[in-house]
């Protein structure tokens, strides 16, 4: 779970940034192969261009080989190989059957042009490595003919030309002779043939341009020269400075917009982290931070201790010097932390009155002391006030397995800071500073609480939770007039647990709720039964949490659970605990009026416990008040204690109320409240909680004997079990 957090947080924090910084690079190299696309293509079409000119010549180079090759002209042939201008020509099968000069043409080659529109030239490079030639080529070799030299190709100069060079021998075709001077003439006149300006010239660039011939049965392949000028070369370097320039400039935008996500991304993260309180890191860093830090192999041999540290009475502090002033005092403790601790802890502030502390330790009493001299340094944040604090601590051990050091993989942080919280809560009721560690106990009692709640639904639906009943007596008559049913685990794996180790516990995480319902359900049923049975059945009390008291329908859910079971509803008191007062007093006072309109008994539990009683009282209208067993115990003075118990008497018969007294295990208790007039007593003095089956017994004899029961050993303990269960539903 914790990695899982940690791996979505990252993705927060970091993976819009990156995924920024990523969609740049693959901008700017988008952007940079469509500019060289761009540039490759503008430089290609160029070469194109003036190989395409050239190519004429070949083409027209080849129509005179073709030609004088089926005239059988051997002079123009002869001409042919007294010209410069290298080429030879193949056979399909790439055999050479024809070659003039060296024949320095590669294999590789390129294709120039646009395939799809018909516009293609195969160029074949040369191996040579000089390729600086003076000019074009020029088809023949006029040094050797000795041209005049206002020789200026005009058709007479070539006829006259081929009149003293080109006498046909042996052709039949004389027509084809003169078809052949044309040729020449046109090729020699054609455009781009030799007609580059030299003043213009830069470099020159030798390839190889095949012509088929013969209805490609053969290729004629020449060598031809490709002028680069100066105004291409201005043109180029040109094109590769405005390439440079927009590529410098799209590198600089997407590096700027780069730099502000990750600056953006850094104010979120920074955002995310930082408490508004103090200004510093919040409990999400730490979770983050501190997981990554016990994880690091270095630090797998160091013992750390998580504490959770509580600012004692910090709620009451703003309430008499405002929320503002609450925080600053929040800040002031932080800075005192952080600047105590140093960078050797980490620190961050959890919730409005507490701070997690991850610590670095080897000895525990030197832990203690260092946390004790903290303690003292934040109780003097303010000169004004004397401050309190209380730590818990959690040790995380180095993590060792099979006898050597190993790197920690899974920390459950939240765990050992929960484990930090239990200890420290042991010293909540007090309003003193302290430091209490985690341990064997502590984790144990931890170990219990999962237990049960990992059982608690298969226990319900098995019914392993037992109805004990405690019968309630008149101290008049000891008449049985009333019952208390209270709630016990016959655990299959627990054995016989008493409710002060699972009420507590069910009142945390919200099965109380359903322990409500099952008892209700289960007390109705059995007046049913023992009303079907002939029993004179008396009222039988039902304990229901606060925490039922949220829900609106209540009074209507107790009313349909009673009739499905077919029990008269005056026989079902519903119990509710001084506690319950403190909440939503119009929502409570709006369902007990509901339960009365049913038929329902309701009476308030522990009454004199807290502080709220008789005010709540003037607003509600109970049935029966039950006086908190905490009157009838201890060693205080007896004659104060008689005082407040007949006057809350008094006060109850005032208002029609009727009452009991719990808790009650002496004679001349029950003397003292027989003669102020109560009602009824629930106590050890006559008798203990009890299966159904034993309360059927004291109904079937409907008073007991005026005698002292002797409280065995065994039920004191099942009573002090019961007390701890502390004042709420179904405890004894």
């Amino acid at each position: 779970m914790a990695r899982e957090r940690e791996k979505k947080i990252s993705r927060m924090t970091k993976g819009h940034a990156w995924l920024s910084i990523v969609f740049y690079f693959i901008a700017y190299h988008v952007v940079t192969l469509m500019l060289v696309v761009i540039l490759g293509i503008v430089f290609f079409n160029m070469l194109y261009s003036k190989v395409s000119s050239e190519y004429g010549s070949v083409e027209y180079l080849a129509r005179i080989y073709e030609t004088s090759r089926r005239a059988g002209n051997k002079e123009i042939l002869d001409l042919l190989d007294a010209d410069d201008r290298p080429f030879f020509v193949k056979d399909i099968r790439g055999n050479i059957i024809y070659q003039q000069g060296e024949n320095t043409c590669s294999k590789d080659a390129i294709r120039l042009g646009i395939p799809m529109m018909g516009h293609e030239i195969l160029v074949y490079t040369d191996e040579e490595e000089d390729y600086f030639h003076e000019g074009f080529f020029r088809f023949i070799n006029f040094d050797t003919y000795e041209l005049d030299e206002d020789f200026d190709f005009s058709e007479q100069d070539l006829e006259k030309f081929i009149s003293e060079h080109g006498q046909q021998e042996n052709t039949q075709d004389a027509n084809a002779a003169e078809d052949l001077f044309k040729s020449v003439t046109v090729s020699l006149i054609s455009p781009g043939f030799g007609m580059m300006n030299p003043d213009n010239m830069q470099d020159t660039i030798p390839v190889w341009l095949p012509v088929k011939i013969n209805g490609g049965t053969y290729t004629l392949v020449a060598k031809v020269t490709i002028g680069i000028s100066v105004d291409d070369t201005e043109l180029i370097v040109a094109m590769v400075q405005s390439f440079i320039l927009i590529n410098l400039l799209v590198f600089v935008i997407l590096l700027f917009s780069s730099i502000k996500s990750v600056q953006r991304q850094k104010e979120i993260t920074n955002m995310l982290f930082m408490d508004d309180d103090t200004g510093g890191h919040n409990w999400l860093w730490f979770l983050v931070y501190a997981e990554k830090l016990l994880c690091k192999r270095r630090n797998a041999g160091r013992r750390y201790a998580l504490v959770n540290l509580y600012f004692v009475k910090y709620r009451n502090y703003c309430v008499i010097h405002s929320l503002k002033a609450g925080k600053k005092i929040l800040w002031k403790v932080y800075h005192t932390l952080s600047g105590y601790l140093g960078k050797s802890a980490m620190v961050a502030h959890v919730s409005s009155s507490s701070f997690a502390l991850l610590m670095e330790f080897s000895v525990e009493d030197q832990l203690k002391a260092k946390l004790s001299d903290l303690i003292g340094e934040l109780e003097k944040t303010d000169s004004d006030h004397k401050f309190s604090f209380q730590a818990g601590v959690s040790v995380i051990e180095a993590s060792i397995r099979r006898g050597r050091i190993r790197r920690r993989k899974d920390v459950d942080l939240e765990k050992e800071y929960n484990d930090a919280c239990n200890a420290r809560e042991t010293l909540e009721p007090s309003e003193d500073s302290g430091i209490v560690f985690y341990d064997d106990r502590l984790m144990e009692e931890q170990k219990w609480i999962d237990a049960v709640t990992e059982h608690q639904e298969r226990a319900l639906k098995n019914e392993e939770f037992v109805v004990y009943y405690q019968p309630k007596y008149s101290p008049d008559t000891n008449e049985l007039k009333g019952a208390e049913a209270l709630i016990r685990w016959q655990s299959p794996e627990f054995g016989f647990v008493s409710p002060g180790r699972i009420i507590p516990i069910f009142e945390k995480n919200g099965f109380i709720t359903e322990i409500d319902h099952y008892m209700i359900s289960h007390v109705a049923r059995d007046q049913r039964k023992w009303l079907n049975s002939g029993f004179n059945c008396v009222p039988v009390s039902v304990n229901v949490s606060r925490a039922h008291f949220i829900e609106s329908d209540l009074a209507e859910q107790i009313r349909d659970m009673v009739d499905e079971a077919g029990a008269p509803r005056d026989l079902i008191e519903i119990e509710l605990t001084e506690s319950a007062f403190f909440d939503d007093k119009n929502a409570l006072i709006s369902t007990i009026d509901r339960l009365k309109e049913y038929g329902f008994l309701v009476s308030m539990d522990d009454f004199g416990a807290g502080y709220s009683s008789l005010n709540s009282l003037k607003d509600m209208a109970l049935d029966v008040l039950k006086l908190d067993a905490e009157f009838f115990r201890g060693d205080a003075d007896s004659k104060r204690k008689e005082i407040v118990v007949s006057e809350a008497i008094r006060l109850a018969k005032s208002l029609n109320m009727r009452t009991v007294a719990e808790g009650v295990e002496e004679r001349d208790q029950v003397e003292f409240l027989a003669s102020q007039g109560c009602d009824m007593i629930q106590g050890y003095y006559f008798a203990k909680p009890m299966p159904g089956s034993e309360y059927e017994d004291r109904m079937r004899r409907g008073v007991e004997g005026m005698f002292k029961r002797e409280v065995k050993s065994e039920d004191k303990a099942d009573a002090d079990s019961t007390a701890d269960a502390g004042k709420e539903v179904n405890a004894d």
